[in-house]
Order: C-alpha cells, then structure tokens, then sequence
C-alpha cells in the first residue's frame, strides 16, 4: 500500500482528478440517483412542496401557504429554492428535492475540500514527514466525504423534501467556511472588525441563509460552537478582533431582515406567535405534537441513525484528548480542526438533549463533524506502517462492536417483514415484504460485510481497511436493499393515492368540493392542485357542513377516504373508484 501510493501520491494532478471523479460517484449514487423517480411521501414533504408551488401560483412569496391556510413552521429559503426548481424543470418531485440533494452535495465537497488540508491528527510529526502527512490527508478527505453521504441519517434527508438537510447544509458550510477563516487569519494581519477574510465573509453568508432556512437556531448554535471552542484554544478575543465582526454584523442584517420586516408587516402578530413563539421557543421548553423523548433519545438516534460509524466515536472522542486544553491552546490554528469538529458535534448534541421537543432530525447537523472525527481516526490508522504498532484495546472494542452492528442489522433484515409496523394504508405490507426478498438481499449485504471485516482482522495489520469495508456494505445495502424498498413502499403506499389524485384532477368540476374522510394525507393537496377539506369523524364533518362553517362549500363533494371509513360517512354516495386501500366517493350534501 505504501509503495502503490508513493507512486500515485507522485502527481498531485491524478490524485485530484480520481477524487473529483471520487466525489461524483458519492455523491450522484447517494442524493441524485432515483432521486425524483418516487411520489412525496406524507406527511410532511407535500406541505413543503405545496407551499413552494403555492408561491409561484400566486406570486406572493412572503408568507407561506398550505392549503389556503398560512405555514410558518419555517422560514422562506427552502420554499423558494423549491419554487425556483419548479420553475426551471416543472413541478414535481426532482423539484421539491433538489435543493436538499444540492445542499447535501455542496456539504460534502467543501468537507473533502477542508479535510484534504487540515484532517491529520500530528501536525508536530506531519512536519517532519511530509509524505505521510499527505498521504493522511488525502485518506481523511476521500473517506471523510463519503461517511458524510453514506450514513443512513444523511441519506435519508439528503433525498427529502424539507428543509432540515438544506439547515445542516448551510449551518455546516458556515462553520466549515469559519474554520478555514480562522486559520487563514493566523498569518493574516490585515484582517480587521471592518475586513475579515473572504471565509469569514462566505460564513456570514451561509449563517444567514441557515437562519433563512430554519429561524434562530441557525444562528444560535454555529454561535454556541465556535465561542465555547475559541474559548477553550484560548483566543476568543484575538478572534473576534480579526473575525470583521461589525461587516459581518451588517451582511447577516441585509441577507436577513428583509424577509422577517415583510412577513411580519403583512401577517403580524399571527406570524410572531406562530414561529417565533410556538415554532422556536415552545419546541425547546415544551412538547410540541407529541414528539417527547427520554433524555437518552438521541444517543439511539445517533447509534441507530450514524450506523456503523457511531461505535468509532467514543474512539474518535479518546484519541482526541480533548481534555488537555493546554496542549490545545499550544496548537497551530491548521491542526485544530478535529476539536472543532469535536465542539460542532457536542453542542448541537446537548442542546437538543436539553430541548424538551424531540425529534430524528435535529441532531442532522451534527453528522457532518462526526463524519469528520471518525475519517480522522481511520485515516492515521491507513497511513501508520509500523510493524510493531499494535492495535489499541479502545479500537479493538469499536471493531468489535462494528461486528456485533453488523450481526444485528443481519438478522433485522431477516426478522423485518415480523417486525415491521401496522401501516393503514397498506394492511398486507409484511407480506409484500417478505415476497419482495428485499429482506433477504439485505440481509446478504450485511453478512458479506461482516465477513469481510472478520477476514481483515486475521490478515496482519489490514484492520486499517475496515472503514472502506463498512462504506462498501453500506453503498451495496443502498443498491440492492434500500432502494428497491423505497419503490415498494412508493408502490403500494403512495402510487394508489397518486392515481386517485390523476382521476380527481380529470373528474372534478369547477363547482365540485374535495374531502378526505378519516384521515389526512397532504400529498392530495399537491397531486390534484386543490383545496382538500379534512374531517376526521361523521360529527365533525356533519356540524361543519350543516352549520355552514366551511363557507362556499358547494353541494357536489368528492371524497377520498379508506375502507374502514366507508360505513361511517354521513351522506349517500356513490363509488367511483378506488385504488389500493382508497376508495373514490362523489356524494351530494
């Protein structure tokens, strides 16, 4: 290995062009492949995707609006990305996702970019042995970028239509611009309070658009990460002197305050309660839509959701010793990025253990600096050539507990289609499952990756190449397993809604009212263009309707409903048609 890459290492030009050619295939296999080739999936995509097709229906692209009602759950940035998408490729679902599979994208280069240069982990011993530093170097970025796409959180949001991957895009360039800012800064003197750099411009920037994308926590938590760790090294002050604080200052204010000013001027007080009071503060304080969780939540989210890297990061955390705050501080500002990343990923993590509302998704943005400590750790083990050096106990329990992942994951797929949770929509779906032999093909992928490490840790000193190991069963599991499971699910999940949405759009008069009885599937609003009125129970729908308080409701109704609804609509009606578990109803109050 040494030799094979002394020889390539010998033209900078063919290592550049095999990691461009590197970062196309991640990231193309990871966020573009069949990206646009399967439906919105409710309940939360079609209510971004239909407020982005809102704003180009109606030109106003101020407030948001879903179903002829206001959205302030977010800010406008990833509305009019979408909006923007639509109106260059049409509206569809490569529309509504592009801008989280670009943010992922740009996320990734500019982390290959960042580690190509700062992820080593000896800058003392890097100076004396130039080669091996390189050689680390180039090892963090190829397997940095592609633990960044290939973690089973990052695909899954990357490839959605909301707005939480477009958050950990821009709050993750930020502090990636910050970090290059900041070393650029050390034997930069003209930067100033009134001059910063161009990465410290750039992480203005991506700071503000990250408040675009999501409100104060994109501001509020690149904030807590870069004072508690410019406070740690020692020069927070120095810092803040070179960082052109008051051009920052304004640049944030101008990108910013715009949007804010104007929905607020025209929706008032509705918008500040609604986002700034229910959507921000109540979710910290308080439980919002039932989404509590014990304080230990997120540590199975991230074992679960960062699989199998998660178990190297205790690992990652020990080799750090981030606790010897003097050694930092006696640090370059070019070899601090991993306790940087360290800090990144601390405090977005006990920020969202101490929010009491909880969700998968808000630890999103602290994968990126994981993917970063666990790539350092592997790349000083592939670039280590001592005969003698042995593998440490903390390493082995990692390896270990990678096998015992790789185990239980191998007998998930096997057990998933017993396991599997009672879907509504579709009633058979374990049966679908088990037909399908996506269980077996998953399960495949994983023992073959098990096995592949077992077979690394017998051959002499080729541990080292069990991180390529995992990233190869996860790209295979993502091919033959996981995708084929997203069109099955696609198929007998959204595709019969999709087509009674077709029928509605080819049926429905002018003059004809749409309803979905029982229960609320957005994406109907997208798929037919329409205003739906939602009713949960024969009372609700009987006291709306008779009282008139649904105003302009005519007398003609389609409604959209599920079989074991049918007996409990109120009125007469008659079937038209129904697709899977939908059925298709025209009725006259």
């Amino acid at each position: 290995m040494k030799n094979w890459f002394y020889n390539f290492q010998q033209s900078p030009k063919n290592c550049w062009i095999f990691s461009i050619f590197w970062l196309i295939t991640v990231s193309f296999l990871a966020f573009i492949w069949h990206l646009g080739n399967t439906g919105l999936v409710d309940e939360t995509e079609p209510l971004f995707a239909e407020a982005a097709r809102q704003m180009t229906v109606t030109g106003d692209w101020i407030t948001p609006y879903f179903n002829g009602e206001t959205r302030f759950d977010k800010p406008p940035l990833i509305y009019w990305l979408m909006a923007i998408c639509y109106q260059l490729i049409g509206v569809n679902e490569w529309g509504a996702r592009l801008p989280s599979a670009f943010a992922a994208i740009a996320l990734v280069a500019l982390s290959f970019y960042t580690l190509r240069y700062f992820g080593f982990t000896t800058p003392n011993n890097a100076q004396k042995n130039g080669q091996k530093c390189d050689r680390q170097l180039w090892f963090s970025a190829w397997l940095g970028s592609a633990i960044m796409a290939f973690n089973p959180q990052t695909l899954i949001w990357g490839r959605t239509g909301v707005s939480d991957m477009l958050l950990t895009g821009c709050m993750g360039i930020s502090l990636l611009c910050f970090f290059w800012g900041y070393t650029r800064s050390e034997t930069n003197t003209k930067t100033n309070l009134f001059y910063p750099n161009k990465w410290y411009l750039a992480f203005y920037i991506f700071l503000s658009l990250a408040v675009l994308t999501k409100g104060p926590v994109g501001i509020v938590l690149p904030g807590l990460i870069i004072i508690s760790f410019l406070f740690y090294v020692g020069n927070f002050w120095q810092v803040a002197k070179e960082i052109g604080l008051i051009t920052g200052i304004i640049l944030f204010l101008i990108i910013t305050v715009p949007w804010y000013v104007l929905v607020i001027l025209k929706n008032g007080e509705n918008y500040i309660n609604s986002f700034f009071g229910y959507h921000n503060f109540e979710r910290f304080t308080e439980v919002v839509n039932g989404h509590s969780a014990p304080w230990y939540f997120y540590f199975l989210v991230l074992l679960v959701g960062f699989a199998p890297w998660s178990v190297y990061l205790p690992q990652a955390f020990y080799r750090l010793k981030f606790w010897q705050r003097h050694h930092w501080s006696q640090q370059p500002r070019y070899s601090q990025l991993s306790l940087f990343a360290f800090f990144w990923f601390i405090c977005i993590f006990i920020f969202f253990t101490i929010a009491v509302t909880k969700l998968p998704s808000y630890v999103l943005p602290l994968l990126p600096a994981g993917s970063i400590l666990v790539a350092i750790l592997w790349s000083k083990e592939l670039t280590n050539n001592e005969d003698n050096y042995p593998l440490s106990k903390g390493l082995s329990f990692s390896i270990g507990a990678n096998l015992i992942i790789v185990l239980a994951l191998v007998i998930a797929m096997l057990m998933l289609p017993k396991i599997v949770g009672y879907d509504p929509a579709v009633p058979n779906l374990s049966e679908l499952i088990a037909d399908s032999k996506i269980p077996l093909k998953g399960a495949i992928a994983w023992l073959l990756t098990g096995l592949f490490i077992s077979t690394l840790l017998t051959i002499k000193k080729q541990y080292k190449w069990i991180g390529f190991a995992n990233l190869m069963g996860l790209i295979l599991f993502f091919i033959i397993a996981l995708t084929p499971s997203i069109f099955l699910l696609d198929n007998v999940r959204q595709l019969p809604l999709r087509e009674i949405a077709t029928m509605i759009t080819e049926i429905k008069q002018p003059e004809t009212d749409l309803i979905m009885f029982g229960f609320k599937k957005p994406t109907l609003v997208f798929y037919t263009q329409n205003k739906v009125h939602y009713f949960r129970n024969p009372k609700e729908m009987v006291n709306q309707i008779n009282n008139n308080e649904i105003p302009k409701l005519s007398k003609n109704l389609l409604i959209v409903t599920e079989r074991k609804f049918l007996n409990k609509i109120p009125y007469e009606n008659k079937q038209i048609s129904h697709k899977g578990n939908y059925y298709l109803l025209k009725t006259n109050k």
